[in-house]
């Protein structure tokens, strides 16, 4: 049922429209005059209008002119006389979406009803549609204030309209494929498939035929002709992930590609034009790689028409309550939680940590923080295993609680100043061993006190004290 307002003078023809659309079904509001209907319109939500040409006062016209103008999305269906197909037409000129003429037939009036409706049913789905695209797009936004991260940013709206290849670099977890995603979002391709295909994780003798496809019979077991990731990211964007991986005879392939936009596939003899633009990603230094020959240099050269470098997240620790809340955010939606906020605490640990997974672990971490807790605010205890994973955030811990006649020093020699620890070395684990154990000394073995002077959780110091422990895999 949907609610459409008539607007028209006439008490008969208003009789006519009232019937005729109440026993279509749909809530039917009448108004005589553009003023009435202003008035309908400021308190109810209407589907649809349907409006006679000729009123006194303002003409249906007029009144069209009028709502667009008011910022009124509703569409009106306008009523002329027969003799006045010109008002028609220039009814649907200014907006209108179908006219009826008079005297009104009821099949006429239904038709054109019905098929207003549908107008208005599929741009909303359209409408609905589009916001879902732009919230999918928004999540795939790349969040960073940090100024490396506006640098990218601010190159990526720049190379992104273009069709030059771009060569993201950076280590493993840092978002690579999220920058890709973006110089794809932000090109006039954005409407096109965006192919990912791994170079490190096909074996050698599959990733000839995942980039070019192959032909019916071209080796055992090609049963029918495939199309490869070329192909199938025609007219698109092709990301090639960890391209420094592929093998030194398939790159010659790969380059004649960039370089002429044409294939074979396997097995086939005729070339193949494609449209498409490369992204490439890679966590080596591919410049050194390819100056010490695991990579071919002119390859190097075609792929890297845009270079950027992707900072690791130790290198934005400003970033780092943004993207923690973004995905406690995104998980607590996911799993049917309410997460408000993340503990001051909690997030002077994760900005403490060196984070050697960068983004992609910092996000497990929430999502393990957000799993696991039954509060709205994210504390500290969540975050153990950040909180006693780097030695300089332990360090600086015990020596914020050590008093001058408990814990003078850390010293490197044979030995010791008073009250200070002796290190035989500089190695991480040995330090981190001492430390312990010095504050094992000064508790009197009580595993809670050693825990709170060191600044950790009970289970972390039992579990640093057990030794090394294997994580369950997921199944």
């Amino acid at each position: 049922m949907a609610t459409i307002l008539y607007v028209d003078d006439e008490p008969s023809i208003g009789m006519i429209l009232d019937d005729t659309l109440t026993q279509a079904g749909h809530r039917a509001l009448g108004a005589s005059n553009v003023v009435e209907a202003l008035q309908v319109l400021s308190r109810e939500t209407v589907d649809l209008i349907i409006s006679d040409y000729r009123m006194p006062g303002l003409t249906g016209l007029e009144f069209l002119a009028l709502l667009q103008r008011e910022g009124y999305d509703i569409p009106l269906i306008m009523v002329t006389g027969y003799a006045s197909i010109e008002h028609a037409v220039s009814a649907i000129k200014a907006g209108a979406i179908d006219y009826i003429t008079k005297p009104i037939r009821t099949q006429q009036l239904e038709l054109a009803v019905e098929q207003a409706l549908e107008y208005v049913r599929l741009r909303r789905e359209n409408e609905s549609l589009r916001r879902e695209v732009m919230e999918f797009r928004s999540e795939r936004a790349v969040i960073g204030e940090a100024q490396e991260i506006r640098k990218i940013q601010q190159t990526i709206a720049m190379v992104a309209p273009t069709r030059a290849t771009v060569l993201l670099q950076g280590e493993s977890g840092t978002g690579k494929e999220l920058f890709a995603r973006a110089i794809h979002d932000q090109s006039d391709r954005r409407d096109r498939p965006f192919i990912k295909l791994n170079c490190a994780a096909l074996p050698d003798g599959l990733i000839e035929s995942a980039l070019f496809g192959h032909e019916r019979g071209a080796f055992t077991g090609a049963v029918k002709r495939v199309e490869g990731a070329f192909e199938r990211a025609n007219g698109g964007t092709l990301l090639l992930d960890e391209v420094s991986e592929m093998k030194l005879e398939l790159q010659a392939k790969l380059l004649r590609v960039l370089q002429e936009q044409e294939f074979e596939r396997v097995g086939g003899t005729t070339p193949i034009r494609v449209d498409v633009r490369v992204v490439a990603t890679t966590n080596r230094n591919l410049a050194e790689f390819a100056a010490s020959g695991a990579f071919r240099q002119d390859l190097y050269y075609r792929l890297s028409v845009v270079p950027i470098f992707i900072p690791a997240l130790r290198e934005r620790q400003e970033d780092i309550p943004m993207l923690a809340y973004r995905f406690a955010l995104r998980t607590a939606a996911e799993v049917g939680k309410e997460v408000t906020a993340i503990a001051p605490e909690a997030l002077q640990i994760l900005q403490s940590y060196p984070w050697p997974g960068n983004v992609r672990e910092l996000q497990h971490a929430v999502e393990r923080a957000v799993i696991l807790t039954h509060d709205q605010v994210l504390q500290a205890h969540l975050f153990d295993q950040q909180r006693g994973g780097s030695i300089q955030t332990l360090v600086q811990q015990v020596l914020s609680r050590a008093t001058p006649t408990t814990l003078a020093a850390l010293h490197v020699g044979s030995t010791a100043p008073p009250n200070g620890i002796v290190l035989a070395t500089l190695n991480v684990d040995e330090a981190e061993k001492a430390l312990i154990k010095r504050a094992l000394e000064m508790t009197g073995g009580n595993r809670t006190r050693t825990a709170e002077l060191l600044g950790i959780s009970v289970r972390t110091l039992r579990n640093k004290l057990n030794g090394p422990t294997r994580e369950p895999v997921a199944t």
